[in-house]
């Protein structure tokens, strides 16, 4: 941008091509993000040797990412107890009997009348009324809960890999703006150099050029630094060093949470599940009605005496149990009543991440046209203090400044283009979308 012995006509059209045209298509901003991923080259042009490198894939798509996502993400673990107790539940409501049966055998010998006694009786546990359809419907719900408890998370996961992906855009701007930034001030500080060595320029200039050229170091240095936290949380989430081509994603029509969002149907799904035990235990009422089926031989040592069998039937019904149940129904009922204050809460953070998200695009709306309109007035003014600066006109200083106003600039606007499409991608985070 720096050529003060360039003709007016040849400085604009220069100034033209460093800046990023900003009128294309948004859809190009994910694709050319990452352009340099696999140039190990290019890799290598970083200032500082730690590179955590992500690659584009362009066969990887939004729903395939979370996808890959998911089935690496640590509730995994946790969903596949749930369906494995749900299958637990079914197996016990579809049991003939409502618990265990036991068996015992016995043998008794009184030697003063020498006679033997052997006895063996089976006892079996049966459902009470309503009881088996109780635990049916725990099982029914159980399931399903499973079901809606994965589509929660995988969200969940979603939420994570739309931030991740959406920072890790901005922070690749960002390292691009700073790189051009930098490839300016050397251009600058060449420049100075030789009107100093020409006795055009005081030796103060070529200082402060430099002071100049070492701050946007740094500031490329931060950059970078910026840029791989951000590809290592990226990573760390997805247990991916890909990245898709293109992920944006369009605005979905819903203007409010509805009662059908995933992480609201999730912990309504959990309350039912307690209610569905609350009604299966007290089903159980005092306990299990229990049938008692058994046989008993009766032997003398007399080979005159006769053998005697005998077959006995009996039902041991319980009564008097309800203190005891009590107290497994309170816990119940805490861990219920603790799912129903926490979807309440869930509903308000709900309606507070759409209310953010949607001012965010509002006001982003706003701030994309107002950033387009400066970078343009900036621009402008930027080549008219390069040709002021040329002849003479004005220091060093006050193009300094003009050009960190205009680099901001520049910078703004790029950055408002990619919000805007984040803004999206987090609104439709917000009223439960999936890509």
């Amino acid at each position: 941008m720096y050529f003060l012995n360039t003709p007016k006509s040849q400085l604009l059209s220069i100034s033209c091509l460093q800046i990023v045209c900003l009128t294309s298509s948004l859809a190009l901003i994910p694709k050319i993000a990452f352009c340099e991923e696999g140039n190990n080259k290019q890799a290598q042009s970083f200032m500082v040797p730690h590179i955590d490198l992500v690659v584009v894939d362009t066969a990887l798509t939004l729903p395939k990412l979370i996808d890959v996502t998911m089935q690496k993400f640590p509730d995994v673990s946790w969903l596949t107890a749930l369906e494995e107790e749900a299958v637990a539940l079914a197996e016990r409501g579809q049991s003939w009997t409502a618990g265990a049966s036991q068996a015992a055998v016995g043998y008794q010998s009184m030697s003063t009348f020498k006679l033997n006694y052997g006895t063996a009786n089976v006892q079996v546990p049966l459902w009470n009324l309503g009881q088996r359809d109780a635990q049916n419907n725990l099982a029914n719900k159980a399931e399903t809960s499973a079901d809606l408890q994965s589509a929660s998370v995988k969200l969940r996961v979603a939420g994570l890999v739309r931030g991740a992906l959406w920072a890790i855009s901005l922070a690749n701007i960002r390292h691009d703006q700073a790189k051009a930034e930098l490839a300016i001030s050397e251009k600058l500080l060449a420049t100075i150099k030789r009107r100093v060595e020409s006795g055009d320029l005081p030796r103060a200039d070529e200082l402060l050029a430099q002071t100049e050229l070492l701050q946007k170091r740094s500031v490329l240095t931060q950059a970078e630094a910026e840029l791989m936290h951000a590809r290592k949380r990226y990573t760390s989430i997805t247990q991916l060093n890909k990245i898709p081509s293109n992920y944006e994603e369009q605005l979905v029509p819903l203007k409010e949470v509805s009662q059908n969002h995933p992480s609201l149907i999730a912990i309504n799904s959990q309350i039912d599940v307690k209610q569905a035990e609350l009604t299966s235990i007290k089903a159980i009422g005092s306990g299990q009605t229990n049938v008692i089926a058994g046989l008993l031989s009766d032997e003398g040592a007399d080979a005159r005496s006769n053998k005697a069998e005998f077959f006995n039937v009996g039902v041991v019904v319980p009564f008097g149990g309800s203190a005891h149940t009590q107290p497994h129904l309170a816990a119940i009922n805490v861990e219920l009543n603790k799912l129903i204050a926490e979807r309440d809460q869930l509903y308000r953070d709900l309606e507070q991440t759409h209310h953010e998200a949607e001012h965010n695009l509002e006001v982003n709306k706003v701030e994309l046209d107002n950033a387009n309109e400066q970078r343009k007035v900036s621009e402008q003014l930027l080549t008219m203090t390069e040709l002021a600066f040329s002849v003479g006109e004005i220091g060093l200083m006050d193009l300094l400044k003009i050009q960190s106003r205009t680099q901001q600039a520049i910078l703004a606007a790029k950055e408002r283009v990619v919000m805007m499409q984040r803004d999206k991608a987090l609104y439709n985070q917000a009223v439960g979308m999936m890509p």
